[in-house]
């Protein structure tokens, strides 16, 4: 029965670190205290924005410059669900307000002695179980509410998906610039 559960060690070694790395580089960034994440949504903190923002364009590149090399084979799509991708990002954004972390950050700041992470995580596992059981009924009803299909945006303009890359970075770049001008004015008055 479980023959197929776990991967090979190598594959879980490798996990392991990597999951150990991003803990470390979120705790670094900031991003694991409460307060950052709650004056994210006040529109006071914009540490969050950024790391995130980082990540995207990073990982964007990483993704489409291994792919690019044959490092990797074609991308595994989910398809564009917007009705379910709404009502998941609410359920997030909700939970995340409320929590005062996400998922990642929330296991990270559990790493740094968090108990009150430790309870939403608990928390955040007994919300998986109820969505896995409530699924059925929710994709039967919602998931043809537009279906795009497993599309990206590079796809559907027909265009290299290089050209969206290079715009979000040019976007997060001049965001960034913007943001800290915004807090330099901030911390000065």
């Amino acid at each position: 029965m479980f023959e197929h559960f776990f991967a090979d060690p190598k594959t879980l070694l490798m996990g392991a670190i990597t999951g150990l790395v991003f803990g470390f580089l979120l705790q670094k960034g900031g991003v694991t205290r409460y307060n950052v994440i709650v004056n994210q949504f006040r529109f006071k903190d914009f540490t969050v924005l950024k790391t995130m923002l980082t990540a995207i364009v990073v990982g964007a590149i990483g993704i489409y410059a291994m792919l690019q090399f044959g490092m990797i084979k074609g991308l595994q799509l989910k398809g564009a669900e917007l009705a379910m991708n709404a009502g998941g990002g609410l359920i997030f954004g909700v939970g995340m307000v409320l929590l005062g972390y996400c998922p990642g950050t929330a296991l990270a700041a559990v790493g740094q002695g968090s108990r009150d992470a430790a309870i939403g995580i608990v928390g955040a596992l007994v919300g998986a179980a109820v969505y896995a059981e409530a699924y059925p009924l929710l994709a039967k009803a919602l998931q043809p509410i537009g279906n795009l299909g497993k599309i990206t945006i590079a796809d559907a303009a027909h265009a290299s998906p290089w050209w969206f890359i290079v715009g979000l970075g040019v976007f997060a770049a001049g965001l960034f610039v913007w943001l800290e001008k915004r807090e330099r004015r901030s911390l000065s008055v």
